[in-house]
């Protein structure tokens, strides 16, 4: 049976939204956030070396990258759901929402989250992280205009993947520019499988 190692208020939160909406049989082994310093627990590491999460084994398989943790469960367990056909060219689409995300999207959110807790000293970063954000917040609200998913007209795991983006973006109350992005990460948090993965993943800031 498939195990998610379920971090609290983070990325896992996905990978547990993507096991409801395909209806799967999992086991969930929680780990909680040290309440001070918000790191993961030292028990995290024996289960992968980095010690994060979301982390998955299913027998002797172990993977701890979220889109990597996406594509697996899907390809194994998806039974042709949440992806377009491999031969088609809304899967080239999909690949990439599934390495943006966490490849470049990511990664102006998490400077502001860090530079910000530099106070006055991370003042002269800002500008060029606001600008980053804009640029890459813009990109995505672009592609959601007149579209309820990234790809086609179904949910896929791009959707899935890309949702922490959205929450992050929620988080910094950087969303008012982008209404695409906002009412797109609106529709993710009702969908009756989400609400069902806080349901059982416990509270999650994110989904405020």
């Amino acid at each position: 049976m498939l195990t998610l190692h379920h971090l609290n208020d983070s990325r896992s939160q996905r990978i547990l939204w993507l096991l409801e909406e395909l209806g799967l049989r999992y086991e969930i082994k929680r780990y909680q956030r040290n309440a001070q310093t918000r790191l993961a627990p030292p028990e995290l590491e024996a289960v992968h070396p980095l010690g994060k999460s979301p982390v998955i084994t299913d027998g002797d398989v172990t993977i701890a990258e979220s889109g990597a943790v996406v594509d697996y469960i899907i390809r194994h367990y998806g039974e042709g759901r949440l992806m377009p056909k491999p031969d088609s060219a809304d899967y080239e689409v999909y690949n990439e929402w599934l390495h943006y995300s966490e490849g470049s999207a990511m990664l102006p959110l998490m400077l502001n989250l860090y530079v910000s807790r530099l106070k006055e000293a991370g003042a002269p970063l800002h500008p060029r992280i606001d600008s980053e954000m804009a640029n890459h917040l813009g990109y995505v609200d672009g592609a959601l205009k007149g579209c309820e998913f990234l790809v086609g007209n179904l949910l896929t795991g791009a959707d899935i993947q890309m949702s922490f983006v959205g929450e992050m973006a929620k988080v910094f109350d950087k969303l008012a520019p982008y209404p695409n992005l906002s009412a797109w990460l609106s529709r993710m948090h009702a969908r009756p499988a989400f609400q069902r993965s806080v349901e059982k993943g416990g509270a999650y800031r994110f989904a405020k």
